[in-house]
């Protein structure tokens, strides 16, 4: 009996043992990583890298043709505003004044008589409107062939310094065709091209400064001249920007700067996430939100305002600063889902070997 008893008890612990061995293991929580939402303010202020040109860089021409007398203009020289450049031979044109002056003169004296004696009522109306219209052609044509004389003299429009020449003495030259060409150095001119996320917030522009890579550590104000309206191939608006010189430091066209815009502060209460939180389901931007108290997920749609080159998102709503959400595994969480938390690595157990 007492072995049938100790049998049957027997039995029993091993049929438990068996149920248990065969029953299914609970299934173990997915396990991801989370970080808290951040508050999100405009960035203060931005970087772009741009170059120094000259604020005016012109080719100058006479206004008359002829062989060159004498070229003034210097490659590299500095040179003041209207300082003569070059001159064409003035010879015909100064003939050609001097026989205009004369007939001028002339004209005038007799349009003054006929003019005298209207005022007198001793001639027609039609004698002097004859005088006062020769008389007025004339002046016209005076003042041309001065303009003309004029003109044989090429005159610097402004202090700079004479980039290149295209002639020299003895050759003749048609009107209009570059003759020097001379830079502005009294001021430069800086451009850089901007993203359409800065575009549209040209209006909290407020500050504008630039490095030059052979000055570091030296900030230049700038004022800004214009930004474009319409967008290169690259999709990038040009930005054009004022730079003054400073005494003590020798700037130049064609130095590469780094440009500092400086922005107003944003009032709207915007919140940042990294990119890896973002999914995108149903055609709509979300994020798993973690409930630190259950463990639990759940899924929160959310309106994107920028993607980061820093691999940040701005988000625009839908999201509070210090919620938590899941930045590792989000393609693998359901709707009220438990999840462990992945735990941080001792620094004294790289690898996790212990």
């Amino acid at each position: 009996m007492n072995i049938c008893k100790y049998c049957i008890v027997g039995g029993a612990l091993l049929g438990l043992v068996a149920c248990r061995s065969t029953a299914p293991a609970d299934k173990p929580a997915v396990v991801v990583k989370t970080e808290p939402v951040q508050a999100w303010r405009l960035d203060m202020q931005t970087a772009y890298p741009g170059r120094i040109k000259a604020a005016a860089d012109v080719d100058l021409s006479f206004r008359v043709a002829g062989p060159i007398l004498r070229m003034e203009a210097e490659e590299g020289k500095f040179v003041r505003k209207g300082e003569v450049l070059a001159e064409i031979d003035p010879r015909d044109y100064a003939l050609q004044f001097s026989a205009t002056e004369a007939e001028y003169k002339q004209v005038k004296a007799e349009a003054e008589r006929v003019i005298e004696l209207y005022e007198r009522k001793s001639v027609p109306v039609n004698d002097y409107d004859k005088a006062v219209s020769g008389l007025q052609q004339m002046t016209a044509k005076y003042h041309a062939h001065q303009n003309a004389l004029r003109d044989t003299r090429l005159l610097a429009p402004f202090d700079g310094y004479v980039q290149k020449r295209y002639f020299e003495e003895g050759e003749t030259v048609a009107a209009g065709l570059p003759v020097v060409s001379l830079i502005n150095t009294q001021s430069f001119e800086v451009e850089i091209d901007i993203p359409a996320s800065d575009y549209v917030r040209q209006q909290q522009f407020r500050s504008f400064s630039c490095e030059a890579d052979v000055y570091p550590g030296k900030s230049f104000p700038l004022e800004i001249i214009e930004v474009k309206k319409k967008a290169n191939l690259n999709q990038l608006y040009q930005v054009r920007l004022r730079l003054m010189p400073e005494k003590g430091y020798e700037l130049a066209a064609g130095m590469s700067v780094n440009v500092t815009i400086g922005y107003e502060a944003e009032r709207e209460a915007l919140t940042e996430i990294p990119l890896s939180a973002l999914l995108q389901q149903d055609g709509q931007s979300a994020v798993w939100v973690f409930e630190p108290e259950t463990s639990v997920v759940a899924r929160r749609a959310v309106k994107v305002r920028e993607i980061r080159t820093d691999g940040c998102v701005v988000v625009d709503s839908g999201l509070a600063p210090g919620e938590i959400v899941v930045t590792a595994g989000v393609h693998k969480l359901k709707e009220g889902m438990k999840v462990e938390l992945l735990k941080p690595v001792s620094r004294t157990n790289v690898g996790g070997l212990l």
